[in-house]
This record gives structure tokens, sequence and C-alpha cells, in this order.
């Protein structure tokens, strides 16, 4: 059995830790009134913790791309290889939909963006009209989307772990 590289490991499920807190902590702020005390403190964090997940994403990929993967298992049926890549490259284009529009909902208002009040990320431009509230409703669409197919990924490995009886989760663990 060849595992994944402890770096990939680690990226990866640093990668599902920010994901569900994030989404966990989006449905939080959701439900916050205006004079709520966490109201203007969630979205702060929201925001730099978002931020800190595409550079996170950005580092994953090219270490995909410069690093040696394991191939699939010998036991994995070409139709599995393929919805796996397809998958994949699903949830990448969402967690890039996800930080596109969370970055015009942050920079709506014309002001930057703070990442943990270390530095502002800038306004580079303002896309359209009513762009938070557009923006936002792409942010919820895809957000709602990826946690689906996080859902699926996750019962895929248990499958394989569980029926299959392969590797295919061992390899990540």
């Amino acid at each position: 059995m060849q595992k994944y590289s402890i770096t990939m490991r680690l990226f990866h499920w640093s990668t599902a830790l920010l994901v569900f807190g994030l989404f966990g902590v989006g449905l939080w702020m959701r439900s916050l009134g205006y004079y709520d005390p966490l109201y203007q403190v969630l979205p702060y964090w929201h925001k730099s913790v978002g931020f800190l997940l595409a550079g996170l994403i950005v580092l994953r990929l090219l270490s995909r791309w410069l690093l040696t993967q394991p191939g699939p298992l010998n036991t994995h049926q070409p139709w599995e290889r393929r919805q796996a890549h397809l998958m994949h490259g699903v949830l990448y284009l969402l967690l890039f939909g996800l930080f596109a529009s969370g970055y015009l909902v942050a920079t709506s208002d014309d002001r930057p963006a703070s990442f943990f009040g270390w530095f502002d990320i800038p306004v580079l431009f303002t896309a359209f009209e009513n762009q938070e509230d557009v923006a936002g409703l792409i942010h919820e669409i895809c957000a709602w989307s990826l946690i689906g197919l996080v859902v699926l990924h996750v019962l895929a490995a248990l499958k394989h772990h569980w029926v299959d009886r392969d590797h295919t989760l061992k390899r990540m663990l």
C-alpha cells in the first residue's frame, strides 16, 4: 500500500477541518442579529480563515503538481477512477468559487479585507451592482454544494473501507 505523503495528508485534513469550520461559522453568522456581540467578530474571523484556506489550497495544488502522488488502487474500477477525478475537480472549482465570491462580498463596500489584522487584502475592482447580494448568493450556493460533495466524498471513502475493504481510506490516514 502506497500512502499519500505526510504533506498531502496534512493538507487534506487541514482543508477538511477548515471547510467544516467555515461552513459552521457561516451558518452561525446568518442567525446573528445586528446587536449580537458576535455580529462583527465572526465575519472578521470567517474572512481571515477563508483567506488562509485559499492560500492552503493554492499550496495544496502546487504540491499535487510537484510531488509524486500514489496512483489509484488496482481494485478501483475505471468508472470509480473517472468519478473520483471528476469529484476532486468539482471540489476544487467550488472552493475557488467560494474564494472569489467571498472576496467580492468582503470588498463590496470598497474597503480592503483584513487578514488577521496582519495586512489588508486590497480591493482590486468592483465587479457589478449589488455585488454583496449577488456574490453572497453565489457564496451560499457554492458552500452548500461543497458540503454536499464532501459528504459524498466521505461516503465513498467509507464505502471503500467497509464494503470494498481496500486501502483507499488508510492511504490518507
